[in-house]
């Protein structure tokens, strides 16, 4: 899995690098530069003015590069320089050097007068600040940024916005960090650009292979990883010829109350399309009708009343258990989630109410089987382990929940994170903002059971079922808008997220 770095193990990785590849630094620069230059010639349209703002560190020396570059391609650009002192880095230096030869412009900011005037249209390339920052920025560097901001025009961060730290901005001040639109960052994500609090400084972040030392990468430790396709495609079990539908297990969902029969339709379904030999849903009385005609393929298993679920059947015949989606709280069915913790001891996942009545007693948290997987959402989560200041601090409680009582959480979000009871975290890559809608949870409960049915490993499943998930769900788009998507479609496009796996 491709790891996330902390600000302080890229720089190792960067000085590594250029002692044992080895390659100058300026050299490394040079390669990091033509990664922005390739980016920006394939992805902004027609030969836009381009102002470029570089500080005096290496950030600014990367600025300068790409300037460069660009005007020897005939890009209409200008470029800034900050001057905060009086000296650049040695690679900075350089690259403003190297410049002279061209017909460039450069305008020096010493002050606030010299902020420039910006025309309509024009891109601005934030190239001011590294990673490498400890304390929110302040003086003229800080009054640059946000004249840059309330420009209102489009911003490309190079590396990192200027002014976001790397890992923890708790304390920065969010009113002195660039508001990107996109950010290409060099051979790794930072922490930070999972957290949802700073998508509006990120926005849509883009990683460009600069060639640092694998070998080195390979040695750094970290609990922390982001997946792809090319990590998840392994995890897939081949199907055999001879296979039957005994091979691929029963799966048992409890699901349902009266309004919310649809959750289980949602849940059986996404189960049975994830490639879940039989499935069995134990739903209230009045969903019978409706659930059967929904989905025939499905069995179920009726509750004696009529509205919500109150008993537990015999589970002799699974080979995993779900619970939660549409099952409401009411003191009869928090007996059923008690008795079912107390009895079972097949791979279970939990989600939704399920997820609320743990929330609501605590207790029932010291009978969860290692291993069982919890999928809240932040809300969820909030109530599971106490209010979040922001999502850096859920992130930090959900590590230590994990670990607390041996479970896999999966924290849903636009990078669903799934940590395990070791410490490890593995951030989502795939899906979109289209799949906030209602069910999308449901489905997702559907698909890990499936794979807990089929004999995954709780960890397999839930990293698979995390982002075929958030696969079907790009996928989905090909016909719908981000707007328009549902559950349905996200279950309509399980096959063709697997095919998309395997190809």
């Amino acid at each position: 899995m491709p790891k996330i770095l902390t600000t302080g193990q890229i720089r190792l990785a960067d000085e590594f690098t250029i002692v044992h590849e080895p390659i100058p630094s300026i050299d490394l620069m040079e390669r990091a530069s033509s990664g922005l230059y390739t980016w920006v010639r394939e992805n902004i349209p027609g030969k836009r003015k381009i102002f470029i703002f570089c500080g005096p560190g290496n950030n600014g020396g990367d600025g300068l590069a790409l300037a460069r570059l660009l005007l020897q391609d005939d890009y209409q650009l200008k470029i800034f320089l900050l001057k905060l002192t009086s000296s650049m880095s040695m690679d900075a230096a350089i690259n403003l050097g190297r410049l002279s030869s061209l017909n460039s412009e450069i305008v020096s900011i010493e002050k606030e007068q010299d902020f420039p005037a910006i025309p309509a249209g024009t891109l601005l390339v934030d190239a001011l600040f590294g990673s490498g920052l400890t304390r929110p920025l302040a003086g003229l560097a800080a009054g640059l940024v946000k004249y840059l901001n309330e420009s209102g025009e489009e911003i490309l961060a190079v590396d990192i916005p200027s002014g976001l730290f790397g890992e923890d901005n708790s304390n920065n001040i969010r009113e002195r960090i660039i508001r990107a639109k996109n950010t290409l960052t060099f051979q790794f994500p930072k922490l930070a650009f999972f957290f949802a609090e700073n998508y509006q400084f990120t926005g849509d972040w883009h990683v460009l292979d600069i060639g640092l030392h694998h070998g080195f990468i390979d040695k750094l430790e970290t609990p922390w990883y982001y997946m792809t396709g090319r990590e998840i495609k392994p995890i897939v079990k081949p199907r055999k010829k001879f296979d039957h539908k005994g091979t691929y297990g029963h799966a048992f969902l409890l699901s349902g109350s009266k309004g919310k029969t649809g959750a289980a339709i949602l849940a059986s379904k996404a189960c049975l399309k994830t490639g879940c030999g039989l499935v069995t849903v134990h739903i209230p009385k009045l969903g019978y009708e409706i659930f059967q005609a929904a989905l025939p393929e499905a069995m179920c298993s009726l509750d004696p009343n009529n509205d919500i679920l109150t008993v537990i059947p015999e589970l002799a015949a699974y080979n995993a258990v779900g619970i939660g989606p549409g099952i409401g709280t009411d003191s009869k069915t928090c007996l059923v989630l008690r008795d079912l913790l107390q009895r079972v001891e097949l791979p279970m996942v939990i989600d939704a109410d399920g997820l609320n009545i743990l929330a609501a007693n605590k207790q029932l948290l010291n009978l969860l089987s290692e291993n069982t997987i919890l999928t809240p959402h932040p809300g969820e989560a909030d109530r599971l382990w106490g209010k979040s200041g922001n999502a850096h601090d859920r992130f930090f409680r959900q590590i230590q929940f994990s670990a607390d009582y041996k479970v896999i959480v999966v924290l849903k979000g636009a990078f669903t994170s799934i940590s395990m009871p070791d410490g490890r975290v593995y951030f989502n890559t795939s899906g979109n903002q289209g799949m906030a809608t209602a069910g999308s949870g449901d489905v997702l409960t559907g698909i890990i059971l499936s794979l807990l049915a089929q004999g995954y490993t709780p960890e397999n499943a839930a990293k698979l079922g995390v982002f075929l998930h958030g696969l079907a769900g790009d996928l989905a788009l090909g016909n719908e808008s981000y707007e328009s998507l549902t559950a349905g479609n996200i279950i309509d496009h399980i096959g063709f997220a697997f095919k998309e796996l395997k190809d």
